[in-house]
């Protein structure tokens, strides 16, 4: 599939990040009455959030994938399953970890194959996981905005450890922010397993209800990145930096063709280390043309005549 110019790529780029927070704010602000998020032809709440986020998924899809390698797109559904796969476990299964580790595929593609193919897997992994789980459905912005600043972030989440644990912090503080109002008007400050039991020591505290749940999500969301970015941190860096380049997406080309947005292609500028090839110096020793022949010792003509002897 020939990528779209980028200008088409940025536009449709631009107008998904539009949707999503306008759905979110749509959402969290009118937090419709029907709140019974037990399927999504239940309530007219739960089908308006998944078409709210549908929308900009698509168009994010139509701007990313044809700048994609082969490689990339096979590891988005791979990214899916871990996402929901361990989202679900620690979210249903009455473990008591106040964490929730679903975005460590969204991190990952977010770090290898750029900020767009993050969005694009986060938001998707709340869709997908959505048709049997609904109340995931809501925080879909919050997973796209995780693996947008995964991409965004990734030089420095490969550059020291330093470095991936303030950008974990810092995305989880942002993701704190997206979730908690969610959680609060939404569901009315329901949590996890795991979050509920923090949500519970907070009002023991004191805390109403609503601030409960903000300073669950205050607590649990930095901490949580921390820890997926860390553990990403440590598959790329234990990868070969040509397998790394492979994962990266097309450039955006600037004005005159120099490479723009170029945190989108996953450092491109790194890739072919022409300056290595060929080495074209040492021209003297090619067939060394001196030795050939030996023409000195061919007939020895000296000799020749012995045979007139009778």
């Amino acid at each position: 599939m020939r990528p779209l110019s980028p200008t088409t790529t940025v536009a449709l780029l631009f107008t998904a990040a539009v949707l999503y927070l306008a759905t979110w704010i749509t959402l969290v602000v009118v937090h419709p009455g029907d709140t019974d998020w037990s399927s999504i032809a239940a309530s007219h709440a739960s089908l308006l959030a998944l078409l709210g986020f549908l929308v900009p998924t698509v168009l994010a899809l139509v701007a990313v994938v044809p700048r994609l390698p082969v490689r990339s797109l096979t590891l988005l559904p791979a990214a899916l399953v871990l996402n929901i796969v361990v989202g679900q476990v620690i979210g249903t299964m009455g473990l008591p970890v106040p964490l929730y580790l679903d975005s460590i595929g969204t991190v990952l593609v977010g770090v290898l194959a750029g900020p767009g193919a993050g969005l694009v897997t986060g938001s998707l992994s709340a869709l997908v996981w959505g048709t049997f789980n609904p109340t995931v459905i809501p925080f879909a912005a919050g997973y796209a905005m995780v693996g947008l600043a995964a991409g965004v972030t990734g030089r420095l989440i490969r550059r020291s450890w330093w470095w991936t644990v303030i950008v974990g912090a810092v995305v989880g503080v942002f993701s704190a922010v997206m979730a908690a109002p969610v959680a609060s008007f939404i569901y009315g400050g329901t949590a996890g397993t795991g979050t509920g039991l923090l949500v519970t020591f907070y009002r023991s505290l004191g805390a109403g209800p609503v601030e409960a749940v903000f300073l669950q999500s205050w607590t649990s969301d930095p901490a949580d990145k921390v820890i997926v970015f860390a553990a990403v941190a440590a598959v790329v860096r234990s990868l070969p930096q040509r397998a790394v380049r492979a994962f990266a997406p097309a450039t955006l080309p600037g004005p005159d063709g120099e490479a723009g947005l170029a945190g989108f292609a996953g450092e491109a500028g790194t890739a072919g280390e022409a300056g290595t090839a060929g080495e074209p110096g040492q021209p003297g020793i090619a067939g060394e043309a001196g030795t050939a022949g030996e023409a000195g010792t061919v007939g020895e003509p000296g000799t020749a005549g012995g045979g007139a002897r009778r």
